[in-house]
């Protein structure tokens, strides 16, 4: 198994307030530009996606309320597992120390291949959730949508 870990961002959030906009999958359809939805089918456990011909989805394996959320493949090419983390910030209660895990089952060529590319986009989520909860929002995002 593949280990690929994102940074750490502070989010100006508190644990369960993060949690909650997560726990439910169709929220990450309703963050997308209009022209991408179509390519997202989702329920609140399942996210099926199809990116340069896969199809690749992910279903939730445990939910463990305002700490974590894990990820399993679901009809995906290989096996992965994700783990997003929602732990409280150290110097502020107030806030949440956000960071993503994920562990693939990739061959050599492929670990070569996916793994910067892997931990690069782990990266965006997370300065990009950062951003956001600070009032930083990317070109054609509107937080009203999951940041309930």
């Amino acid at each position: 198994m593949t280990t690929i870990e994102s940074k750490h961002g502070i989010v100006s959030r508190q644990p369960h307030e993060l949690y909650m906009s997560f726990t439910d999958l169709q929220n990450f359809k309703a963050m997308l530009p209009e022209d991408k939805k179509d390519m997202i089918e989702a329920t609140f456990d399942t996210l099926q996606a199809t990116v340069q011909g896969f199809n690749i989805g992910v279903k939730v394996h445990e939910r463990v309320p305002y700490s974590r959320i894990e990820l399993v493949d679901y009809g995906a090419p290989f096996a992965f597992h994700i783990v997003l983390h929602f732990d409280p910030a150290a110097e502020d209660p107030y806030k949440t120390d956000f960071h993503i895990k994920v562990e693939a089952d990739l061959n050599l060529m492929m670990k070569m291949m996916l793994s910067g590319k892997v931990k690069e986009a782990l990266d965006k989520v997370v300065d990009g959730l950062v951003d956001a909860s600070n009032g930083k929002m990317p070109e054609g995002f509107d937080p009203k949508q999951w940041m309930k």
